[in-house]
């Protein structure tokens, strides 16, 4: 998968040989950000835009843009799940917090950092 960044908001990036056009959409937002270039700086000059026109919108509209991430998630266990890795993070001296957060880490670690 290639990912492009722009101001902390993410985007996968797609070739159509067909009409050998590049696309790019925005990942880490709820709302529909797009964009298409026929080269890749095309491409990296129409998310940046994208992105400016999303930032543009939000202001016009008197409403407060996402933030690509806020560092915080709520996660839903079984209960029994729950005790299991409350029972863990304590054994490790931890907090269930921490432990999540190490796991994470560890599984994440064969994304590519596209900060």
């Amino acid at each position: 998968m290639t990912t492009m960044t722009q101001d902390g908001y993410v985007a996968v990036i797609e070739y159509d040989p067909d009409l050998d056009t590049f696309s790019g959409r925005v990942v880490n937002l709820s709302s529909p950000v797009t964009f298409y270039g026929k080269t890749p700086e095309e491409l990296r000059k129409e998310f940046k835009a994208s992105v400016e026109t999303y930032l543009e919108v939000c202001r016009e509209r008197g409403v407060e843009p996402e933030k690509p991430y806020s560092g915080r998630f709520n996660v839903r266990l079984s209960p029994e799940l729950h005790r299991k890795a409350a029972l863990a993070a304590a054994l490790a001296g931890k907090s269930l917090n921490a432990l999540v957060s190490d796991a994470l880490a560890k599984e994440a670690e064969s994304v590519t950092d596209t900060k």
